[in-house]
């Protein structure tokens, strides 16, 4: 098993046939519960590779998230997009809305739900993916850096807009948004409304060009409504309100 490279197996090999000679199985059977180990380790292996490559900032899921608090999230759009029959047809989300209402949890959590599922996914915001491309143009690894940002079968994008992207930065989203265009799916969250894009990354021929792209495809979350954030720091000042309450009492 060693020679196969069946590692895992080859571990588990003795406490198999001790158990098989226990519980009188059958040498076929043995044989594939060994199997069946390297094939779980196999699997394990690849999906903590493909997490390490994700660089997803928190380990949320779709069930970390309260639909019921957040009442200006579509849940059924999201619950349709955990299907992930988006990333078959190459489409596209948007979470458009103001900071705190959840657009980068639930971007993670799709993005979680995809890694699970077996498929390649990145995450990064747009000022550090701004930064890579100017870094790689000054080090001559502009198409090694197009090919890396095409590589991803989703492609998450976070806080568009919250940080001014430097003078190269919208055209270097335009690129990487560009050659991803009807091949793969890109997730953006963005604090800034669609009809003001052009506006706020400074190139009005840019930005159209960006979303024609984004849009052409696209399902678009527009989340209006409470901050998780501010939500949760109300929830810890009267908890802690009704402790010192209760002790003065």
């Amino acid at each position: 098993m060693s020679y196969l490279k069946l590692n895992d197996a080859a571990e588990a090999l003795n406490r198999v046939l001790d158990q098989a000679r226990t519980e009188r199985m059958s040498l076929t059977a043995a044989l594939e519960r060994l199997l069946e180990i390297e094939v779980e380790a196999t699997e394990a292996r690849k999906l903590a590779a493909r997490e390490r490559f994700a660089c997803l900032p928190e380990p949320w899921t779709l069930a970390d998230f309260d639909f019921a608090a957040q009442p200006g999230v579509d849940e059924k759009l999201i619950r349709d997009l955990a299907t992930l029959r988006f990333l078959d047809d190459a489409s596209n989300v948007l979470f458009v809305g103001p900071p705190g209402v959840g657009k980068t949890m639930l971007s993670v959590a799709l993005g979680r739900t995809a890694v699970d599922a077996g498929h390649r996914v990145y995450f990064t915001t747009a000022a550090e993916l701004a930064a890579k491309c100017h870094k790689a143009a000054l080090e001559g690894r502009w198409k090694t850096c197009m090919r890396f940002f095409a590589g991803p079968k989703l492609l998450i994008i976070d806080e568009l807009g919250y940080l001014p992207l430097p003078e190269d930065g919208a055209s270097a989203l335009f690129q990487v948004i560009n050659q991803r265009y009807l091949k793969s799916s890109t997730i953006l969250t963005t604090n800034v409304g669609i009809a003001d894009w052009a506006g706020a990354f400074g190139d009005a021929t840019v930005a159209a060009a960006m979303l024609d792209r984004l849009l052409h495809r696209a399902a678009v979350a527009g989340i209006d409504g409470p901050s998780y954030r501010l939500r949760g720091h109300q929830n810890q000042a009267d908890a802690m309100g009704k402790g010192v309450n209760a002790r003065v009492s």
